[in-house]
């Protein structure tokens, strides 16, 4: 129940994870007459173009997972494959959400001496697709820019389907299904220009993946435990039923008046535990391993790497 997006030599594909460990060639699902096409080049096929298939796409899919029977060219070897961030260019900005943890909140403004608020709504910003990169590739720490990286993992919700105003109760029908952000930040670079966007918004500060899991295998978006560590030390350890606004919630705010794609994607904010908090501060630096995890997606690795003149 594993979506995501592999590099075969110098090719993108979108890919379905068989329970051989194999891949399903998505392209080759949607050139086999097997689901409407909805006119798509398969030889030029994207995950979100897939997802923008609708359910009827997702479950023919799922219905091959066992891998038994299909035809050799349907299947990719995972040993020729490069994972790459599930949908490695969003056509839109990545949708975020700031301060729904109270525990955050706290650490936060613990950390300005300011007393614990809470916010009335949903705090969003965006992040530009050029900060997307995927697992095991590297998080650029340029210090020219910023010398405070600091991280945030954080659940990402991916959308299924296209319209606005989907209302809190059939929220959860128009997701797709769920993966991993680590929404690193370059809080110096925050703070001078007095919002979130700037020290949110560098490059390769989106890493996100391994894979999007479909929904049908997440019972519970609000009970998923989830974890940050840097060089093997757990610095965030936390659950999603802690979120002051939950992902239904923060659905129903966003898509108020404002259009939303298949393939669009929600980072629904972090838990306690980021580096700038900690007495002392500690951010990352050159060499640093971040591993983020979240119960029933999996785990995402990247190593921080210096940018050198």
């Amino acid at each position: 129940m594993k979506f995501g997006t592999v590099r075969i030599g110098n090719a993108a594909k979108p890919v379905m994870w068989l329970d051989d460990g194999n891949l399903l060639d998505l392209a080759w699902l949607v050139g086999s007459g097997k689901i409407a096409g909805g006119g798509i080049d398969p030889k030029h096929l994207t995950l979100e173009q897939f997802i923008a298939l609708g359910h009827d796409a997702a479950e023919e899919a799922l219905s091959l997972q066992s891998g038994r029977h299909l035809p050799a060219e349907a299947v990719i070897a995972t040993s020729g494959a490069a994972v790459l961030a599930p949908i490695p260019r969003p056509n839109k900005n990545v949708f975020c959400v700031g301060r729904n943890y109270l525990e955050h909140i706290a650490e936060d403004n613990k950390s300005r001496d300011l007393a614990t608020d809470l916010p009335r709504y949903p705090q969003y910003f965006t992040k530009p697709p050029a900060t997307v990169i995927g697992p095991d590739a590297e998080i650029r720490l340029d210090e020219t820019v910023t010398r405070r990286l600091d991280y945030e993992v954080e659940l990402g919700v991916v959308f299924g389907t296209r319209g606005r105003d989907f209302g809190e109760e059939k929220a959860l029908d128009h997701v797709f299904g769920y993966t991993i952000v680590n929404d690193v930040t370059g809080r110096d670079a925050q703070a001078r220009h007095d919002q979130w966007f700037k020290g949110k918004a560098l490059d390769t500060t989106c890493p996100m993946g391994p894979w999007i899991v479909h929904k049908s295998a997440i019972a519970d978006p609000q009970n998923l435990d989830i974890r940050l560590w840097v060089n093997g030390e757990l610095r965030q350890d936390s659950n999603t039923s802690k979120m002051i606004f939950p992902v239904a919630v923060l659905i129903d705010w966003l898509t108020r008046g404002l259009t939303v794609d298949p393939g669009d994607i929600i980072a629904t904010g972090t838990p306690s535990g980021a580096g700038y908090a900690m007495d002392p501060r500690r951010f990352l630096a050159d060499g640093d391993v971040v591993k983020c995890e979240i119960q029933g997606i999996g785990t995402l690795t990247n190593t921080v790497r210096k940018v050198r003149g």
